[in-house]
């Protein structure tokens, strides 16, 4: 997911996508763990999504706090 996308978002909208991408990731976790993941890049992949909209939560949540 690019970053673009996800600044576009609410706050509400980033928490939830940060929920689904968790949900994705532990999949995949499960998925290596029973050798059924073929491509283990898609772990890097997930981790990366989860800490780009974790970083951009965030950066929306001090403005929000600031503004006020």
């Amino acid at each position: 997911m690019k970053a673009t996308e996800l600044r576009q978002k609410d706050v509400a909208g980033l928490q939830t996508e940060v929920k689904e991408l968790q949900r994705a990731h532990f999949g995949l976790r499960m998925q290596k763990a029973t050798q059924q993941l073929t491509n283990t890049a898609t772990l890097r992949s997930a981790r990366r999504d989860i800490a780009r909209a974790k970083t951009i939560l965030v950066e929306k949540q001090s403005a929000d706090k600031s503004a006020k």
